[in-house]
């Protein structure tokens, strides 16, 4: 795949290139059937089309990409030959044009997006790496290789190992209990099984699934089998070893995935997703192939490595002991409901409105702010909840010690959604939860333990764009009677210079506490002047190596980290 300086894209292989003989239903070359036609792509025809399993549901992906494109150039080696054909906005230029002989194969596809359709044209290099590492991943011994023209990037991705390689490379950064990765492969039925899990001393679950090389962001069917398996197959072993003795609970889903990075892929002839974006797998008859293979499988490998085996029990065991010291404290958290204003915490100064949709909440830190921002907040939509100091990094703590900390509790009876397995989206008491934090490093520090704690106990909050970041002013600036705002360096430059810099007074707000309520309010809580920044999870798996890397126990990856992006750090405070 290679991003040209154009702005054009392009994507080669060395398939067997798509056929130009004459198609029997168009009159038109095989090749511009498939850039022109819908529902004319290689997995239909007779007998099922060219291959078996596909990730295309309708044959629409290349004539869509053709009919929304400037202009788009194909060529093929085919059969010995080589042949192009180009189109301009969907629409043939001439013919299929034979180039004369080769011993090459493959499809190569050039395409510049349409600016008279498309707002943006421009091409993210990030989505198209990680994509490309994932099917490389999923694909073991292809290699997918990446060039960005416009910047020099360049990537190679080869994996013989599969997933096995994916599961290592999700646990790089975490200490592991079971040295190499639990693999399974089976076919049942005509699907393709395979999985991959490893357990760390972390405690949250990494699952992906996938379902002909899709990333099911949902799950499905298959992710459903899976975990069924996961749990049965760990209390079975714990059973017959007598880890779990007689008196004992069963363990959970969530004692047995706490710590748990697992994979699951499945190969399906016909797939049915649910919804356009193919994020949750539907075939009914997956799960149970799925909960089978994966059940045997992993009944064995636990019987035939005992060691490991007792090390994931009691790491399983010790989810079970936490869960149910966390589900007492949690029992204290539990506001009865929202109209019980008793049960609030009695720093938060509440909102008069009851609408979710109309409420929002400010989190502040330090109480001289809260104190600031309680006097200039609109008291009818507008809450105001200040923490003292910094929260519990929740990366390296359980649930319950979590549930301990007083500040964290506060915001979960706060916001009425509860926590962990108890979350529920739908009893939010505001729309909006605005994060405002000073403007210097403990303010970002502070911001980063709130984001850490949402990811992993709260993460609907993050993931339906409940979570907002305040924006306060860098500089206040004085002249006369007028006072202006920048915030950063670059927009107190311009100031100044629309301005003037004689008879000027510059203050650098070091916290939110030294600007009064009617500062505060102009600059950064009147939802008709601020600038809010909303908060989205556009890639969970990579929003989760960050955390892991910035706030888990290990400092060597931090330290890598820190040295790769060290040149990007802005607003440095020395």
């Amino acid at each position: 795949v290679v991003i040209h300086e154009d702005g054009s894209l392009s994507v080669r292989d060395n398939g067997s290139g798509i056929p130009v003989e004459i198609h029997s239903k168009t009159n038109l070359s095989t090749l511009e059937t498939v850039l022109t036609i819908l529902h004319a792509g290689g997995k239909f025809g007779q007998e099922g089309g060219h291959y078996k399993v596909s990730g295309g549901l309708h044959g629409v992906g290349v004539s869509v990409v053709n009919a929304l494109s400037e202009w788009l150039e194909a060529q093929v080696w085919y059969n010995g030959r080589h042949y192009i054909q180009r189109y301009a906005r969907g629409v043939a230029q001439g013919p299929v044009e034979d180039l004369g002989a080769t011993e090459e194969r493959g499809t190569y596809i050039r395409f510049k997006p349409d600016a008279q359709i498309f707002k943006t044209t421009n091409f993210q290099a990030e989505i198209i790496v990680y994509r490309l590492r994932e099917l490389a991943f999923l694909n073991k011994g292809i290699t997918m290789t990446f060039e960005d023209r416009r910047t020099k990037r360049q990537h190679r991705f080869l994996y013989q190992g599969g997933i096995v390689s994916y599961v290592n490379y999700l646990n790089r950064n975490k200490t592991v209990i079971n040295k190499n990765p639990i693999y399974i492969a089976g076919t049942k039925d005509d699907v393709q099984v395979e999985a991959a899990i490893q357990y760390n001393d972390s405690y949250t679950e990494t699952m992906l699934s996938f379902a002909n090389n899709i990333h099911t962001h949902e799950g499905g069917t298959h992710m459903v089998g899976f975990r069924s398996a996961l749990t049965r197959s760990i209390n079975d072993y714990a059973r017959r070893r007598n880890l779990l003795k007689n008196s004992d609970d069963n363990l959970t889903g969530d004692d047995v995935r706490e710590g748990c990075t697992a994979l699951i892929s499945v190969r399906v002839r016909d797939p049915q997703f649910e919804g356009q974006t193919k994020t949750k797998l539907g075939n009914s008859e997956i799960r149970g192939i799925v909960e089978s293979l994966v059940n045997e499988a992993l009944s064995c490998f636990l019987e035939e490595n005992p060691t490991e085996a007792k090390r994931i029990v009691e790491k399983c065991m010790q989810a079970a002991r936490a869960r149910q010291a966390a589900r007492r404290a949690r029992e204290l958290t539990r506001r009865k409901s929202a109209l019980e204003v008793s049960s609030l915490p009695g720093k938060l100064a509440d909102c008069s409105l009851t609408d979710p949709e109309l409420c929002e909440i400010f989190i502040v830190e330090g109480d001289s702010a809260g104190g600031t921002a309680k006097q200039s907040r609109d008291r009818r939509f507008q809450a105001v909840l200040p923490l003292r100091g910094k929260i519990l990094n929740v990366e390296k703590a359980r649930l319950d010690k979590i549930l301990s900390n007083a500040e964290i509790r506060s915001m979960i009876t706060a916001f009425g959604t509860g926590v962990g397995e108890d979350f529920d989206i739908s009893k939010a008491r505001y729309r909006k939860i605005v994060l405002m934090t000073d403007a210097d490093v403990d303010g970002a520090h502070i911001r980063t333990l709130l984001l850490t704690f949402f990811y992993r106990y709260m993460r609907p909050l993050l993931e339906q764009g409940y979570v907002y970041i305040a924006l306060p002013p860098l500089y206040g600036v004085r002249k006369g009677k007028d006072i202006f705002y920048a915030w950063d360096d670059e927009e107190l430059e311009q100031l100044l210079g629309r301005i003037g810099r004689s008879g000027v007074m510059i203050q650098r707000y070091k916290g939110l506490g030294e600007m009064n309520a009617e500062q505060l309010w102009d600059t950064t809580m009147d939802p008709e002047k601020r600038t809010i920044l909303q908060l989205t999870v556009d890639d969970a798996i990579l929003a989760d190596d960050i955390f892991t890397t910035l706030m888990g126990e290990k400092v060597e990856p931090r330290r890598e980290f820190i040295e790769a992006h060290a040149a990007e750090a802005t607003n440095i405070d020395i």
